[in-house]
């Protein structure tokens, strides 16, 4: 005689596989968390304002 199985279980350790899979395709996909996303844009204004401190701005030559 086979073992007896509780098919409410079944289906909800089913479900439980499906969504952690699920969980880490979202991971890979979508990967960073919002710290570092704030961090890359902090990142990314500091080195906007480093541009821009060390731009040459020509005035137009009033003379000519």
């Amino acid at each position: 005689m086979g073992e007896i199985v509780n098919l409410r279980r079944v289906k909800k350790s089913l479900a439980h596989a499906a969504a952690t899979v699920a969980a880490r395709e979202n991971r890979v996909k979508h990967g960073r968390t919002k710290a570092e996303k704030a961090n890359d844009a902090r990142t990314a204004v500091r080195q906007e304002a480093a541009v821009a401190d060390r731009e040459l701005v020509r005035k137009p030559d009033d003379a000519c």
